[in-house]
């Protein structure tokens, strides 16, 4: 049983910082992607930032320059750091991993429960 744990979120103000994390309590025989994704009231949810199996980022245009996602592989966590936040960040935001338990399966989802992240004018 993998269960992906997030902390972090929170209320912040206008041109504040968060960091979320997600650690994984299972182990993985290999993760080929581990991204945050964000759903905000009434809208989709969308891809916010990316990290590959080899490290390459990606980041939604409405976050770059603004968000660092990045990975401890010893520790199988995710992390987003949020800087200079905008009302318009205010979301649920969840960490998904992309992979394998074993190398018998083929990857599957794992996603966490969600953290609130509200961002006050």
């Amino acid at each position: 049983q993998v269960q992906l744990v997030e902390s972090g979120g929170g209320l912040v103000q206008s041109g504040g910082s968060l960091t979320l994390s997600c650690s994984a309590s299972g182990s993985f025989f290999s993760i080929n992607a581990m991204n945050w994704y964000r759903q905000a009231r009434g809208k989709q949810r969308e891809l916010v930032a990316a990290i590959s199996r080899t490290g390459v980022t990606n980041y939604a245009d409405s976050v770059k320059g603004r968000f660092t996602i990045s990975r401890d592989n010893a520790k199988n966590t995710l992390y987003l750091q949020m800087n200079s936040l905008k009302p318009e960040d205010t979301a649920v935001y969840y960490c998904h991993y992309r992979g394998r338990r074993s190398w018998t399966t083929n990857d599957n989802d794992y996603w966490g429960q969600g953290t609130q992240v509200t961002v006050s004018s």
